[in-house]
C-alpha cells in the first residue's frame, strides 16, 4: 500500500516529466561541469561564458553551458554565432520538450498560428526522448537555421537544422533574451558577460 509521502512523489515525477522538457521552469543556481563531460568547445572559436544547473521542486532537470564568440554582449546575444549544451538529468519526451519549447519562445512576443504551426512540427520531428546523461546541444549562426546535436555518451550526431534565423533567435532567447522564464539561470549561463548588462 502506497504512503501519502510516496504518492506525493510520485506526483512530483509525474509533473515534471510532463512540464519540464529542456527548458527554464523554476529555479537555477550555478553549476560547474561536472568531471567526464567534454571540455571542448562544441563550435568553433567561441569560449565557455558560464553554466547553470536548472531544478524544479528540488529535482535536477538539466545542466547547460554557454559557449559564445568574442565580442558576444547579452543585449545583443543573437549577433554572434554561440553554443547552448543541456546535459540531462532526468527523462523528458521529445514532444513535451518541443511543445514547451514553443511557449517558451512565445515569451518574446506573439508568433503567428500557421507559423507556430510549422516550427512545432519541425521541432516534433528532430527532437528525441531524452535521458539522464543525454546532451542536446543548439548551435546558433546569425541569420541561419539553428542546428541541433544529439549525444548519447561519446557518440553525437546532428539532429540536422530547424526552422529559420527567426526560429533560431527565438529559440535561444529562451535562455538568453530578458525575458526569459529564468532569470538566475541566463546570469548564471552569461557568467562573466552579464556585468556588460
Amino acid at each position: 500500500m502506497s504512503t501519502p509521502l510516496s504518492e506525493r512523489r510520485k506526483l512530483v515525477m509525474t509533473l515534471a516529466a510532463l512540464t519540464l522538457p529542456a527548458l527554464p521552469c523554476i529555479a537555477a543556481v550555478q553549476a560547474a561541469a561536472p568531471s567526464g563531460e567534454p571540455t571542448k568547445a562544441p563550435l568553433e572559436g567561441t569560449r565557455l561564458a558560464g553554466t547553470g544547473l536548472l531544478r524544479f521542486f528540488g529535482l535536477q532537470v538539466y545542466r547547460a553551458r554557454l559557449w559564445v564568440s568574442p565580442g558576444f554582449a547579452p543585449e545583443r546575444f543573437s549577433a554572434l554565432p554561440l553554443a547552448l549544451e543541456l546535459y540531462y538529468l532526468r527523462s523528458l519526451s521529445g514532444s513535451a520538450i518541443a511543445k514547451r519549447s514553443l511557449d517558451e519562445m512565445r515569451r518574446a512576443g506573439p508568433i503567428p498560428d500557421d507559423k507556430a504551426t510549422v516550427w512545432l512540427q519541425a521541432l516534433t520531428a528532430v527532437m528525441p526522448n531524452v535521458a539522464d546523461g543525454d546532451r542536446l546541444t543548439g548551435i546558433y549562426r546569425p541569420n541561419d537555421a539553428l542546428e541541433l546535436l544529439y549525444a548519447q555518451g561519446q557518440s553525437q550526431r546532428s539532429l540536422g537544422k530547424v526552422g529559420d534565423a527567426e526560429f533560431a533567435t527565438r529559440f535561444m532567447g529562451i535562455w538568453l533574451a530578458p525575458v526569459t522564464s529564468e532569470p538566475d539561470l541566463r546570469r548564471a549561463l552569461l557568467g562573466s558577460t552579464a556585468t556588460a548588462q
